[in-house]
């Protein structure tokens, strides 16, 4: 799967969750909607498939959404 150039997330702080991300990309509105999204999407973090929607992200990790790569920035 071709994914194209990363985009940067910012981060504040030292952590987000993976379900904050999802909020924060505009991929999900409300927190409801993150365990039915990632039960049915498949994504990488860091090059490993992860459903966990508290899974912490921290600056410099990779994670790829529906063919798109994001980077977590400070």
């Amino acid at each position: 799967m071709a994914t194209t150039a990363r985009k940067c997330v910012s981060v504040k702080g030292d952590h987000i969750t993976l379900g904050q991300l999802l909020k924060k990309l505009d991929i999900i509105q409300t927190g409801g909607e993150e365990k039915a999204y990632l039960a049915m999407h498949d994504i990488l973090v860091n090059g490993e498939k992860d459903i966990r929607r508290g899974r912490k992200l921290r600056p410099g990790d990779i994670v790829e959404i529906e063919g798109q790569s994001y980077e977590l920035c400070s």
